[in-house]
């Protein structure tokens, strides 16, 4: 019981004293530099609020769906172990038919791509 309260207390003080530290080493006084709204190294030119292309988001949507979709799709091969492994081998075609279609039905419509 004294072992857990001296490790308790070794804790508390160790974290303690990282937070003050840590909340009072930094520089408190940012330069221009600092508050400048682009820290790359060029000076700022036009508007920071430029409008995103909706495509870039499309892509990155269609990029998580499919990802996701592989994820799903890992633990198939040990689906032929289960009871009823037509069912799951049915619901996984299942899956990938309407991606596949979903995905043909994008591109046709042009969907993807950057240029008009």
């Amino acid at each position: 019981m004294n072992l857990v309260i001296t490790i308790l207390t070794i804790t508390m003080a160790l974290s303690s004293i990282l937070a003050i530290v840590a909340f009072w080493l930094p520089q408190m006084t940012p330069d221009a530099e600092k508050l400048s709204p682009y820290e790359c190294g060029f000076d700022p030119v036009g508007s920071a609020r430029l409008p995103f292309s909706l495509r870039f988001f499309l892509v990155a949507i269609l990029f998580l769906l499919f990802d996701l979709e592989i994820a799903l799709l890992l633990p198939l091969p040990w689906g032929g172990q289960l009871d009823n492994p037509t069912e799951t081998f049915f619901w996984a075609t299942a899956v990938l038919v309407l991606l596949t279609l979903g995905l043909t039905y994008e591109w046709t419509q042009g969907g993807l791509e950057w240029a008009e």
